[in-house]
């Protein structure tokens, strides 16, 4: 005698089942904002920002994805061990923001203002090292512009390192 049972299920009873089971297991589940990271303060002249600093891969990944609000003064600089050309996208960030794209030394090379929730690539237009994301505006609001030099812990020239 044989004690299995098979079960049918409807096209829509498997549906739901299968949606249940992807939501469970993370596939489908909403993701939550990145944990605040460390935060540093860089001064913008008479401006002081306090930046959660990304140094991993994953945190460079997370980002603000997620994100409901972000603080006036508040930003995420990203720390990468070589310069290159940086991109970045925002289909998963919920916050209208603008990057800088930063020397080695804080300077601003270019500045992008970043959509929410879009695929569209915002490029440095040399290769750098940092990134900072803050508020859309920010910078323009201040009247920050390529070529002004932010002030902060990881602004050292390359052969001070």
């Amino acid at each position: 005698m044989n004690n299995s049972r098979v079960v049918k299920f409807s096209r829509q009873q498997g549906a739901l089942a299968l949606l249940a089971l992807l939501t469970a297991s993370g596939t489908f589940a909403q993701q939550e904002p990145q944990p605040r990271l460390p935060t540093i303060e860089i001064t913008a002249g008479m401006y002081v920002i306090q930046a959660e600093v990304a140094r991993t891969n994953q945190q460079h990944t997370i980002g603000l994805m997620h994100r409901q609000t972000m603080g006036v003064n508040e930003g995420m600089l990203f720390v990468y061990q070589s310069s290159e050309i940086r991109c970045y996208w925002m289909r998963n960030t919920l916050i209208p923001l603008t990057i800088a794209f930063l020397d080695d030394d804080g300077t601003i090379v270019n500045l992008k203002d970043m959509e929410p929730q879009t695929e569209r690539s915002n490029c440095s237009i040399k290769p750098v090292r940092y990134a900072l994301e803050m508020n859309q505006g920010w910078f323009s609001e201040r009247g920050l512009k390529p070529g002004f030099k932010l002030q902060g812990l990881p602004f050292t020239p390359a052969s001070a390192q």
